[in-house]
């Protein structure tokens, strides 16, 4: 069973660009919006996984049975990957549903809800050393007891009924930006829920409310914290 990472955040709050300080060696990334990642020597770093180059570590796809073969080959065929990242995951469920906007009636909500919990699930199953990090967009929504409450975004309540996206995830990291003293801009996570995101992490992972958002020095934190 991985470790895994859910990041929530809204678009330009530093999600992808956490990423930066990975070492592409040990990384697989799933692009799904297939669009270039926010960091300088990218492409460089990551090339597509072929027939023709069997060591690639880089894919670009929305299609969720895809992605589902392809975190089963890494797992099985890719040992020296340690990083799994699937970014932006909102848009599997989002151009799915835009893709079969014309089928009438829910079954295709279900059925949008299944691919999202499959892709889910087999970053779950994968190797005990590997990290499983899931990136998707915020959304606003309302609590039971009628607060505001930032969640991950889906394609509405349809799918939110089927499946709770956080509840598989034992860490849920919200980015956070802020201005710090000099005019310029910090970008962090936000390790647990004030009341106002579904973020969470274990008890004494992390001391501070928010931290950087450097993604390795995440993952050094959890593998020193269940060491």
């Amino acid at each position: 069973m991985s470790q895994e990472i859910l990041i929530i955040g809204e678009s330009g709050s530093g999600k992808s660009t956490s990423l930066e300080s990975l070492d592409a060696s040990s990384t697989f990334l799933v692009n799904v919006a297939k669009k270039p990642m926010p960091f300088r020597g990218w492409k460089k770093n990551y090339s597509p996984l072929t027939k023709e180059n069997p060591k690639g570590n880089y894919i670009a796809t929305d299609n969720a049975q895809t992605i589902v073969a392809t975190l089963k080959h890494v797992d099985e065929n890719m040992p020296h990957v340690k990083t799994v990242i699937v970014d932006d995951f909102t848009y599997v469920m989002a151009n799915e549903f835009m893709r079969r906007a014309n089928e009438k009636g829910f079954e295709k909500f279900t059925e949008i809800g299944l691919h999202a919990w499959e892709i889910a699930n087999a970053g779950k199953n994968m190797r005990d050393d590997v990290t499983f990090i899931m990136i998707g967009h915020a959304e606003a929504s309302t609590d039971l007891s009628g607060n505001r409450k930032l969640k991950f975004k889906t394609i509405g309540k349809l799918v939110d009924d089927k499946v709770n996206m956080e509840g598989m995830f034992t860490i849920v990291l919200f980015t956070d930006v802020e201005k710090d003293p000099n005019g310029g801009i910090k970008h962090q996570f936000i390790t647990q829920s004030d009341g106002t995101t579904t973020g969470k992490t274990p008890r004494g992972m992390f001391d501070e409310l928010k931290i950087p958002n450097d993604i390795n020095q995440v993952i050094q934190a959890i593998n020193k914290y269940y060491e």
